[in-house]
């Protein structure tokens, strides 16, 4: 029994350190915000996913240069005949180079494609972006929800064990029956057990938290107001069919087909290339001095394909059939953008006609059960009764909670299925990744590991707290 009250006296510690009156001390949501962009692993898996992408535009760039390849040999043999043995050593060093001069465009279109691909993965990035605020939008929310239904549970609880005791008292002077008493009684240990389970549900709501955000929670503000940035539906769908990631994406993935179509296209063609070649060999064979030769080639070639079994038609139209796919997903993804706006858009109005709703049944819950209680002491009312007008009451103001939560919950929802729940648009005031800056440093295929320019891109992690 001692080891229960500790652990519930350290639930109820730790719980009432979550909602504190707004103070400096306090966490606001943007803060929660801040540390949940700071700190996500998606985050920083995405980004290096992007670096990935931008190291494709510089390798599809070196197929525009020419490749310098050297080799060197050396060996040595020895041979006996009749008694005689002859040794023989030969060393040689190649310098060769090829260049494409022509090739219908392939090389420039893939360049292209590495590029729609950059294109294409920062509009994820940007989806990931908003997965990561939604979370921790949602486990700010929660837990508050989770702390105020607790605190509601434990008013409860205090309220039921009031009741208890003045039923208890009526018993004895033999006002009412123990049925009145015993009814009581039931009523408190399933408000206590109601209480043990919004407790539970709050430890659950701040492991969420910090898995979100970082870091338990410390005093948590009471979430701003924030503007509506549409006015009708019609305005948010138009919002978002222009500015959702998951649209963008769609967008670049049919760019990104269409140009492997015409990859595949003229990959039937020929490529004229340009070859040259310096070998400078070294041969020694026995006491007599040794010899050596240089010999210089240069040279120019065609090349193409004139029979692979059907392979490459078979990839033409296995590349056509993966653009009308695309196609296809560009359009399921702008029907799921507005199906998520216009969801929003209605648990939006469903949570403020709740809150309208709850508001006034509070109001009147009140008025009910003040005047159960006085009926009650004239005698008119029953303890049961009693007991379930203050269950009204607490249902109201646990549906005033929830709604209120919802509420909250729906507007940034509404702002993610738009697209615009981002660090840059809710204006967190932080420095944000620039996907630039890496793509800069490496597009023109540097031959050093670390470019000058990665200087900026230094600076930029370096602004994230991430050295």
């Amino acid at each position: 029994m001692q080891v229960k009250k500790l652990r519930f006296a350290a639930i109820a510690l730790a719980s009432a350190l979550i909602v504190t009156p707004v103070t400096s001390l306090a966490e606001s949501l943007s803060d929660a915000l801040v540390s949940a962009y700071r700190t996500s692993g998606l985050l920083d898996q995405q980004r290096a996913l992007l670096r990935v992408k931008d190291e494709d535009v510089a390798v599809a760039v070196a197929g525009l240069r020419p490749v310098i390849n050297y080799a060197l040999n050396a060996g040595w043999t020895a041979t006996e005949i009749g008694g005689t043995v002859t040794t023989v050593t030969n060393a040689s060093a190649t310098l060769s180079a090829s260049f494409t001069i022509y090739d219908f465009g392939r090389t420039d279109k893939r360049i292209e494609l590495a590029r729609e691909n950059v294109m294409m993965t920062r509009d994820m990035l940007m989806g990931v972006e908003q997965q990561v605020l939604m979370r921790a939008v949602s486990a700010f929310l929660s837990v508050r929800s989770a702390h105020e239904t607790a605190l509601l549970q434990e008013n409860n609880v205090r309220l039921i064990t009031e009741e208890l005791r003045a039923a208890r008292d009526r018993f004895d002077v033999g006002e009412i029956t123990m049925t009145d008493v015993s009814l009581a009684e039931a009523r408190l240990a399933a408000a206590k057990s109601a209480e043990a389970a919004a407790r539970g549900q709050l430890m659950v709501a701040r492991e969420e938290y910090k898995a979100a955000i970082g870091h338990y929670p410390n005093g948590l503000q009471v979430p701003p107001r924030v503007p509506m940035t549409a006015k009708t539906l019609d305005e948010a769908k138009a919002l978002a069919r222009a500015r959702h990631p998951d649209v963008l994406s769609a967008k670049r993935a049919v760019t990104v087909a269409e140009l492997a179509v015409a990859i595949s296209k003229t990959s039937m063609l020929p490529t004229v290339s340009a070859d040259a070649g310096l070998t400078r060999s070294l041969s020694s064979a026995g006491p007599p001095t040794p010899s050596d030769s240089s010999r210089a080639t240069v040279g120019v070639s065609i090349t193409g394909p004139i029979y692979q079994g059907g392979k490459l038609s078979a990839l033409y139209r296995q590349s056509m059939a993966q653009a009308e796919a695309a196609k296809a997903g560009l359009h399921i993804a702008v029907q799921g953008v507005e199906q998520a706006v216009a969801n929003a858009w209605a648990q939006l109005a469903i949570a403020q006609a709740s809150i309208e709703a709850t508001d006034r049944q509070i109001r009147a819950s009140r008025v009910a059960l003040r005047g159960a209680r006085e009926e009650l002491a004239l005698g008119a009312r029953t303890t049961l009764e009693v007991l379930n007008f203050e269950q009204d009451l607490l249902d109201a103001q646990a549906a005033r909670i929830s709604a209120e939560s919802d509420q909250y919950r729906a507007v940034y929802t509404l702002l993610s299925s738009m697209g615009l729940l981002t660090a840059e648009h809710l204006g967190l005031g932080i420095a944000t990744y620039d996907p630039e800056a890496y793509y800069n440093a490496v597009q023109g295929a540097p031959v050093h590991l670390v470019s000058p320019q990665g200087e900026r891109l230094d600076a930029v992690l370096e602004a994230l707290g991430r050295k």
